[in-house]
């Protein structure tokens, strides 16, 4: 059976602007809290994505699909990352024509601090954010 449209309103609207304005603060919260790392949030959500990305180890490719960008673009995000010492890349053994790619102690360092700070924010926002998906449900 298919699920009727319903009609958006005016607490619909008000909402989804509440959410994403909710959304936009945490961004902009993240965004800081990297640049104070020294890491673009691109660079951020790539150090994350390889800590904490199920099926590990992760390659360039399965990066980029996780990041949502092509892969050509994941490349170069990863060599911004190899050269500050960041990231490691290997030759994955079972295939060689795969690149694996590792934290190094200094960039686990870095993203646990990061990690640590994000999850005292999300804490922090929790009741707002429920209520807003309560609201949106």
């Amino acid at each position: 059976m298919k699920k009727r449209k319903s009609r958006i309103t005016a607490r619909d609207y008000r909402a989804l602007a509440e959410f994403r304005h909710a959304l936009r603060q945490f961004l902009a919260f993240s965004e800081d809290a990297a640049a104070g790392a020294g890491l673009t949030p691109a660079q951020h959500q790539a150090l994350l994505a390889i800590k904490g990305m199920p099926g590990q180890p992760v390659s360039v490719g399965a990066l980029a699909a996780w990041l949502g960008i092509r892969p050509h673009s994941c490349a170069g995000l990863v060599e911004r990352l190899v050269a500050p010492g960041l990231v490691t890349k290997k030759t994955d053994p079972a295939d060689r024509r795969r690149m694996v790619l590792a934290l190094t102690a200094r960039a686990e360092a870095r993203l646990a601090a990061l990690s640590a700070a994000h999850r005292d924010e999300l804490r922090r926002r929790a009741g707002t954010l429920a209520q807003l998906l309560a609201a949106i449900r």
